[in-house]
């Protein structure tokens, strides 16, 4: 699928932006559609899910059958198993006429189930059955009945998690995640936000007969930093709240204003709105990798220094007590051996001029040698073995988030796709 088709795909549906996390999804659900294959969308609430399900249905055999969404959240437990496969008469209280359900009103079409996770545990039994033979029973009935409807599913909640906890059926779970598509959230997008707000503004300012409001320099940073946990429903929020209070000043909104409708985010694990005024220190942002390869380096950059400062008190053993006292600092901070750490300084006459040369039993201080060169060693395989063991650590996790694809993973880790297959090789990571 080259950049043309699914460009012209985005303009049918009105999907703003050019990241390539959101190109990929839009990737799987063209090639996906042909198919009958049951498809699972994860991403977070306001991330645009829905719209991938209407661009799997709309370019399927299916196209001119029935499209339904159905916010399974929405429906009260007592009456969701009566909503999606129908009841008889009499069969509950109210039950005056039989009914039929959203399965079998769409049959030929497709049914998008969103907030799959909330679905109750007895309602997914009944979901199973029709994903594995295409049979339903109504609420109130034995009779069986046939429906031929594809399900495309959306959560924003983690069903493997929801599986280990004894919420959502495991065989229900695979049985949905056939085609897996990914949503990135806003905050990972880009420059997509900048065009979602553009587009935004300028259909408000339509719709409301004002001018389109423009961002300044500031104003753009500090939108693009802002992590937007609600995602593009919030951003479209705050697009409408500026057209409309803004324009009656200046169309030209500041980051001092913008930063009026940007609520700080708590406990962000990302990127959190930086408050006007702070200082460089305060609007230095690391992301999670930077922040681990930060440790690591300045881990490495100490053991080095006692590498270092050790090999010196092994070369001059007469200056070894004043080297130690010099460096006590550094010895307090880092794990050394209780021996080295606590050996007497040799006192040294105060001379003007150097203190005469003395003969040195090497044999004396031979074992000790000996250990102190063990230490060196050690610490050295230990530091090589902790960068492995992290570096192996943030390649599971960034194959995993990108569902083991590598061209995104190497993307994320900020290494070219080729040294990410030779890393896989190395460490034997299994995708």
């Amino acid at each position: 699928m080259n950049i043309n088709e699914i460009q012209a795909i985005k303009n049918r549906f009105g999907i703003i932006g050019n990241s390539p996390g959101l190109n990929y999804a839009i990737n799987v659900a063209i090639q996906v559609a042909a198919t009958d294959l049951t498809v699972l969308i994860t991403g977070e609430s306001g991330s645009g899910k829905e719209s991938f399900s209407k661009i799997i249905h709309s370019l399927s055999s299916r196209k001119h059958g029935p499209f339904i969404a159905i916010n399974c959240g929405a429906i009260p437990e007592g009456t969701i198993d009566s909503e999606l496969f129908g009841h008889e008469k009499g069969a509950f209280t109210g039950a005056l006429d039989a009914r039929k359900g959203y399965f079998e009103t769409t049959n030929g079409g497709t049914i998008f189930l969103d907030e799959i996770g909330e679905m109750p545990v007895g309602t997914q039994a009944r979901l199973l059955r029709v994903l594995e033979n295409g049979e339903y029973i109504r609420v109130g009935s034995s009779k069986v009945m046939k429906t031929d409807v594809r399900v495309v599913a959306a959560t924003n909640v983690n069903l493997r998690e929801a599986v280990n906890n004894g919420k959502f059926r495991e065989d229900l779970y695979y049985r949905l995640n056939t085609v897996p598509i990914f949503v990135p959230p806003l905050r990972e997008r880009g420059e997509d936000v900048l065009m979602l707000f553009r587009k935004f503004t300028n259909d408000f300012a339509e719709r409301y007969r004002t001018k389109p409001v423009r961002l300044t320099a500031d104003a753009r940073e500090m939108l693009m930093a802002y992590e937007f946990p609600g995602n593009i429903r919030q951003l479209k929020n705050i697009a409408e709240q500026i057209t409309i209070l803004e324009t009656n000043n200046d169309t030209q909104i500041t980051a001092e204003t913008l930063h009026r409708y940007l609520h700080p985010v708590q406990n962000s694990s990302r990127r959190a709105l930086v408050p006007l005024g702070a200082g460089d220190e305060s609007t230095t942002s690391f992301s999670e990798r930077e922040l681990l390869y930060k440790v690591l380096f300045d881990m490495r950059r100490d053991v080095n220094e006692l590498k270092k400062l050790v090999r010196e008190v092994l070369q001059n053993e007469h200056y070894g007590g004043d080297i130690l006292n010099d460096h006590k600092e550094l010895f307090s901070t880092l794990s050394a051996p209780d021996s080295l750490v606590n050996t007497p300084p040799v006192e040294t006459p105060r001379l003007l001029s150097p203190p005469p040369p003395r003969t040195v039993d090497l044999d004396r201080y031979s074992d000790a040698r000996s250990e102190i060169e063990d230490v060196i060693h050690e610490t050295e395989e230990d530091e090589s073995l902790s960068l492995e063991e992290k570096e192996k650590e943030m390649i599971i996790k960034a194959l995993r988030k990108n569902n083991n694809k590598r061209k995104y993973a190497a993307q994320a880790l900020g290494i070219s796709e080729r040294t990410l297959y030779r890393k896989i090789k190395q460490y034997n990571i299994e995708e």
